[in-house]
């Protein structure tokens, strides 16, 4: 098979692993005539940072033949689908070729698994190995690792790569066990706390050598079985807590043709993946706790983003005096993010914050107006039920949605 129909295969089967953002890569050093790449180039928009950075990641399997039979999997062993597979010396190629080319950024590298764990790692080693030593190569690598692997392949993976990712995929062991039974839980949770423990020991010892220091993150599919979203963000919180993980990505389940009855027929809405990851972006980041966003088993709204529905439910901490209010609980007003939370208060130091003030910070003033008091305006007694004020507030949100959630600070 011609090396582009390979491509052509296994960046198609690639496209279903959301893991694969460059956040938290460390910056190295382009200078000198045997180094080639940077990790802060521009390029075409495969991934996008926190801060709303795009790069441009190679983003293929190694092989798309299976040994596994995953239900939820368009690679599995039983699925009908063309197969091929890259030698080691072909992903190093297609690498360095796009680089010098410019258009990537680095390499997002996974595998079905072949002959067994061990071997397939041993090949994913094999590429970054290969890479940094004989290439000097100074690009981004993301590693999914295989957790029923030897320990020190991951080990040695996580000297030349700068992520690392052990997919969940499914947010209960049960429903792992009924959908893909070759999988374990505990080896899967195993290997995350291994790179943990790795990554402990670098920050513990700055000396020590360099491992994965973009940290490690997982991802977690999303309607392939019938966990709600209170059960997902519970087990992305436990993650969080447990091994540090840098992120947890979310991928609406995509049926495929001839799919097994085991799994949906249909997909569930792009918007519920949406709202998980602004679920997840508040979890992270502004300090709530998923039994604030989810007090009972269900999803997350679909009209509204998890923040505001968190204010329409808890209507006693509103209107918030933002000349008094602590810098966390504004921050949860809707329409204001981390960042003009941040500012308000440096503004506040100076002298009382006026509503005006909040439109020159560009604030949404339609969304924060029923939830704010400022040195000049305080809204009239609000009794407006919350119904109601739910649904002008999701028009608003209508005409704002943004394309990517991470971008939706407020």
């Amino acid at each position: 098979m011609e090396l582009i129909d390979k491509l052509e295969i296994l960046a198609d089967a690639a496209k279903y692993d959301a893991s694969c953002a460059s956040s938290g890569a460390p910056k190295r050093s382009s200078e000198g005539k045997d180094g080639i790449g940077a990790t802060n180039g521009m390029g075409i928009c495969h991934s996008y940072t926190p801060d709303g950075r795009c790069v441009s990641l190679l983003k293929i399997l190694l092989t798309n033949f299976c040994i596994y039979d995953c239900q939820y999997c368009v690679n599995r062993r039983t699925s009908n689908v063309p197969r091929a597979r890259f030698t080691v010396d072909e992903v190093v190629k297609l690498t360095v070729d796009f680089y010098l080319r410019n258009y990537i950024d680095g390499l997002f590298l996974s595998s079905g698994i072949i002959q067994s764990a061990d071997y397939t790692m041993e090949q994913l080693v094999a590429i970054a190995r290969e890479l940094r030593e004989v290439h000097q190569f100074r690009g981004y690598i993301h590693l999914k690792t295989i957790p029923d692997a030897d320990p020190a392949l991951i080990d040695a993976a996580g000297r030349y790569a700068d992520r690392l990712s052990v997919n969940i995929e499914l947010p209960t062991q049960d429903s792992v066990q009924r959908l893909a039974p070759e999988k374990n839980v505990h080896t899967i949770k195993l290997a995350m706390g291994n790179i943990r423990l790795k990554l402990d020991e670098k920050e513990a010892e700055p000396k020590a050598p360099k491992f994965a220091p973009a940290g490690q993150s997982t991802q977690m599919i999303v309607g392939a079985d019938a966990s709600d979203d209170q059960r997902i963000l519970t087990t992305a919180e436990t993650l969080y807590g447990s091994y540090k993980l840098k992120r947890v990505y979310y991928s609406a389940f995509s049926p495929i043709p001839q799919s097994p009855k085991s799994v949906p027929l249909a997909p569930p809405p792009m918007l519920r993946e949406h709202r998980l990851y602004q679920a997840d972006f508040l979890l992270r980041s502004y300090g709530f706790q998923v039994n604030e966003l989810l007090p009972t088993s269900g999803n997350l709204a679909l009209d509204i983003d998890p923040k505001l529905a968190w204010a329409l439910a808890n209507r006693e901490h509103f209107p918030m005096d933002l000349n008094r209010a602590e810098p966390a609980m504004i921050a949860r007003i809707p329409g204001i993010g981390l960042r003009n939370a941040k500012r308000i208060v440096e503004l506040r130091r100076m002298r009382q914050v006026r509503y005006a003030d909040l439109a020159r910070l560009k604030c949404s003033m339609k969304k924060i107006a029923p939830f704010i008091v400022t040195a000049d305006y305080r809204p009239a007694r609000d009794t407006t039920p919350s119904d109601a004020l739910r649904r002008s507030m999701a028009d608003v949100q209508q005409q704002q949605m943004p394309l990517w959630p991470e971008l939706q600070a407020a």
